[in-house]
């Protein structure tokens, strides 16, 4: 899912609140690749309080797909150590609804959704680790096309916890082997964004048999002389809750994340932030 920013004067530069004030207000409603680079972003899964135990175990089982930035208290839709004006019902541009593993709505504000049991948990993002890649000069094709990454599940098993059980998901970029080897570099040294890649070369060595039509995100082109590389993914929660068919819980859309008042320039010091 795709929507041009232009209209909406965010970009790289724009302040986390900017673009949560955008989402608030319904006039973001698309990714947020890119768009206020300096600030930690972060997946969403919100989940009623039976569950929220199996499912912190299971990022903390998963710490590469699942890093954890964040856990709210029951019914607090304000996590207010990732943002001091902070909405979690209506600051991401587009979430999705589940009730029984089925998607019924993709809202986006989610207020009239919210309930006094719902834990919120959220996720490091890979959107993060891209202003790291950014600014070290290795260029990023969707960032640069405006896209959204390309995501795809895996044959590569996470490891479950209570009903809590799927693939890995992965974010691909293409890089020629430079920039690859580089990018493992930076990249390891953010464990709390998904760290270095899980896989480069052969797709159909993790069980992506075309790569071309990615389970999420939009296809990027490979160019010649170019690899592609793949991080776990912060989706990767919501292919284990699809497969936990939970009675209902709520995640941001694929690319449409919660962008924190957290620095990335921070990230390396930074521990698990618990409301």
């Amino acid at each position: 899912m795709t929507s041009s920013t232009d209209s909406l004067d965010l970009d790289a530069a724009s302040s986390a609140l900017d673009v949560r004030l955008a989402a608030r207000r319904g006039a973001l409603t698309g990714h947020t690749s890119g768009l206020a680079a300096a600030f930690v972003q972060g997946n969403l899964a919100i989940l009623p309080a039976s569950l929220a135990d199996d499912f912190r175990r299971y990022c903390e089982l998963n710490p590469k797909a699942c890093p954890l930035l964040g856990v709210g208290e029951p019914g607090d839709p304000r996590l207010t150590a990732l943002g001091a004006d902070l909405d979690l019902r209506s600051d991401v541009p587009r979430y999705r609804v589940w009730r029984d593993g089925e998607l019924v709505d993709q809202p986006t504000d989610v207020s009239r959704w919210w309930r006094d049991d719902l834990v919120a948990f959220v996720i490091g993002c890979s959107f993060s680790f891209e202003h790291a890649l950014l600014a070290e000069g290795i260029p990023l094709r969707h960032v640069a096309q405006g896209r959204n990454v390309a995501m795809y599940r895996t044959n590569l098993e996470t490891q479950p916890a209570g009903v809590f059980r799927g693939p890995t998901v992965v974010s691909m970029r293409p890089l020629n082997a430079a920039d690859a080897i580089r990018a493992i570099q930076i990249t390891s040294r953010l464990p709390q964004v998904h760290g270095a890649p899980l896989h480069l070369g052969d797709p159909a060595r993790i069980g992506i048999l075309d790569i071309d039509r990615p389970d999420y995100g939009d296809p990027i082109d490979i160019r010649d002389g170019e690899l592609p590389v793949f991080w776990a993914c912060g989706v990767t929660p919501q292919a284990a809750i699809a497969t936990a068919r939970p009675p209902f819980c709520i995640t941001h859309a694929p690319g449409c994340m919660l962008v924190t008042d957290l620095l990335n320039r921070d990230l390396l010091n930074h521990d698990l932030i618990a409301a």
